[in-house]
């Protein structure tokens, strides 16, 4: 079977005087139901990567294959059909829709997946069941605390169904208790096959991972976890 992920010497340089090597023949293996934590301080290349492994940007040389095809050189309209097929994005900031309830934010998520109106809420309300928000599928985004801000962030990346769940720092808005709360549930996700990876600048979150990568000044080398 092929990996989730695979990037054989990966580098991106950004255009300038002198061009910017953000990074440098990067090699990653993600298999199913890996649970990767990247850390790295700022500048490092962390959001480069994330933004590679996501599909909104393209390598300048180097192999990247998602689920065993090459999606380094894929036109524009391909790359966004598969991101929203096959990814899910959870980030440090909730983007939720603050006049829009629960039920409602994770809906937006199918409005270009071609999924059925009618399986749209059925759908949104079984992710939410899934993170423990079913007492909060009618609340806005208002009325609800940080954590549960970012369990509806955390459904609406899930419902699609995606093989990969890319996580950027998703617990820099959350307190001690609420981030522990969240990786428990990423545990949880993880326990039930999902694959994730995780950015993040906090080696304590990135010890809830398998695997833990550290990438310095554009190059990613991996470590033990715990």
């Amino acid at each position: 079977m092929s990996p989730v992920i695979a990037l054989r010497g990966v580098r991106r340089t950004y255009p300038g005087t002198p061009p910017v090597h953000a990074l440098h023949g990067v090699d990653l293996l993600v298999h199913r139901r890996d649970y990767l934590a990247i850390v790295g301080p700022s500048g490092s290349g962390k959001s480069t990567l994330l933004h590679l492994l996501g599909l909104l940007d393209t390598p300048t040389d180097g192999v990247y294959e998602l689920n065993g095809a090459d999606v380094g050189a894929l036109p524009d309209v391909d790359r966004t059909t598969l991101r929203g097929a096959e990814i899910g994005f959870v980030f440090q900031s909730f983007h939720l829709l603050p006049h829009r309830t629960a039920t409602e934010n994770v809906e937006l998520a199918m409005l270009y997946n071609r999924s059925p109106r009618r399986d749209r809420r059925t759908r949104a309300r079984e992710a939410l069941d899934r993170v423990g928000l079913t007492h909060r599928r009618d609340a806005l985004p208002t009325t609800m605390s940080g954590g549960e801000r970012q369990r509806v962030a955390i459904a609406r990346a899930l419902v699609n169904r995606p093989s990969l769940l890319l996580c950027d720092e998703p617990t820099g808005n959350l307190d001690t208790a609420t981030t522990a709360t969240v990786l428990d549930l990423f545990a949880g996700l993880h326990v039930d096959g999902l694959t994730i990876v995780m950015i993040t600048h906090d080696l304590a979150v990135a010890r809830r991972a398998g695997r833990v990568a550290e990438i310095s000044d554009g190059r990613l080398t991996e470590r033990a976890a715990g």
